[in-house]
């Protein structure tokens, strides 16, 4: 996985610039441009062929210069990044995203926290449900105050891992992800079954390290030497057992769920739970990622 595109979904709202933040952040560090879209409800069509309401257009178009008007203010330092602004109008802001995504070329989509929800955490909305559902690349979704506290740079790299193709899929472009942004990159498995769950994630991780180590080595190839790390976190349940890693300045990086409907992106019950248990960005891969031409 390598980033030259970075979309953003943005509102004139705090999660808003919550997104704005993160995705300004990566671009910058992944050395990609930077297009940030509002999508907006549909122009209204009356009666006969190609005709609209043109009070209804004058006030989408209005509402969308606006939004983006405050965008442009809120990254008006950020000098280092090639930046486009794009409006879109969709029924569904997350379709709206993902159609956009791959109009534009994008390689990944960032978006912020659902209303709701505490500070420092991340809530699930209908918008991320539409693009966790059809997004052909990545999703990012920021934690909710994220602009008010975040590091000036992506620190680390955190993939959660359990060992099936797509863990394996998401370590190597991780790792490629690490070698492109210059970061570390921790692999954690949680545990929350106890002490005999502990005991089994030991083994488990004991028979993986040789397999981890050479699929690490054939992603980074070319890139330079990656710095991992391996850890098991145990927990009663997911909440518990995440919140013994240590999180600061980092990425949280999920495979797609192995079960379920054959869709790009498909939360599973952990995934689900890592998401809300999160204390920073976590990135969604798709189980059927898109491919550039």
């Amino acid at each position: 996985m390598k980033i030259e595109h970075v979309l953003v979904g943005f509102i004139p709202e705090p999660r808003g610039k919550d997104a704005l933040t993160l995705a300004a952040t990566a671009a910058r560090q992944a050395g990609a441009r930077l297009t940030v879209a509002y999508v907006h409800v549909p122009a209204w069509t009356t009666p006969g062929p190609g005709k609209i309401d043109a009070e209804w257009q004058a006030y989408v178009l209005e509402q969308s210069d606006r939004a983006l008007n405050q965008a442009r203010r809120l990254l008006a330092d950020v000098q280092d990044v090639p930046i486009d602004y794009v409006t879109s109008g969709n029924r569904g802001s997350g379709r709206g995203l993902a159609q956009l995504a791959v109009k534009a070329k994008a390689d990944v989509v960032v978006i912020g926290s659902a209303p709701g929800g505490g500070r420092g955490r991340i809530s699930l909305g209908s918008t991320a449900d539409q693009l966790l559902h059809a997004s052909p690349v990545p999703v990012v979704l920021v934690p909710k105050g994220y602009a008010d506290e975040h590091p000036f740079r992506i620190q680390q790299l955190i993939v959660t891992y359990r060992r099936d193709p797509a863990s394996d899929d998401a370590v190597k472009q991780s790792a490629a992800l690490a070698a492109q942004t210059g970061v570390p990159l921790r692999l954690i498995t949680l545990v929350v079954s106890g002490g005999r769950g502990a005991k089994m994630a030991e083994e488990m991780l004991d028979r993986l390290r040789e397999k981890v180590a050479a699929d690490l080595e054939v992603a980074a190839r070319g890139h330079g030497r990656v710095q991992v790390e391996m850890e098991v976190l145990e927990g009663k349940d997911v909440a518990r057992a995440l919140g013994g890693a240590d999180c600061e300045g980092a990425l949280l990086i999920c495979a797609s769920s192995e079960t379920g409907p054959l869709r790009r992106v498909f939360l599973g019950d952990t995934s689900l739970k890592i998401i809300r248990s999160a204390s920073c960005p976590v990135m969604m891969l798709p189980r059927n990622p898109a491919k550039k031409p």
